[in-house]
């Protein structure tokens, strides 16, 4: 599986981590920075665009972003039109994020997933493939509508 994964200063460790894990996988990956540690010095912002423009570009690959808490790089890859960024905690939220929802973009948490908690929701995330029941793809066919409210 073709995997492009991100990280901010405090994902930089758990984003090591899971790329060693990927390529003993045999996936191919490509690491969107950050490339090597800084302690307040980047921003989750730039690995977080990398990864959603490299997802949306390359049909049928997904990506994996890594920050303190996952909400600031769950919030940046929503932005871009055709990617669903999904963050999840644990192996139940993994499945339902791409089973439900064809989740593109796993987002963790460096603070409460250890490195073999994330191993596993990646592991589950990428081995889940979404349902394709019409209802969830009518919702998800919407989701890059466009917003018309006042």
């Amino acid at each position: 599986m073709e995997i492009y994964i991100g990280a901010d200063y405090r994902g930089f460790e758990r984003k090591q981590q899971l790329i060693k894990y990927l390529v003993e996988r045999g996936d191919e990956v490509h690491d969107e920075g950050v490339y090597e540690y800084h302690e307040n010095g980047d921003d989750y912002n730039d690995p977080a665009v990398s990864v959603a423009k490299n997802v949306r570009e390359n049909r049928g690959s997904v990506g994996v972003l890594i920050c303190g808490s996952a909400h600031g790089v769950t919030i940046q890859a929503n932005r871009f039109k055709g990617i669903r960024a999904a963050h999840c905690d644990d192996e139940d939220s993994a499945v339902m994020a791409r089973e439900h929802d064809d989740a593109n973009v796993l987002c963790l948490s460096a603070e409460y997933a250890d490195e073999e908690k994330a191993k596993s929701i990646l592991e589950t995330f990428l081995d889940t493939i979404f349902s394709n029941i019409e209802r969830r793809v009518r919702r998800i066919n919407r989701l890059d509508e466009r917003e018309d409210y006042d």
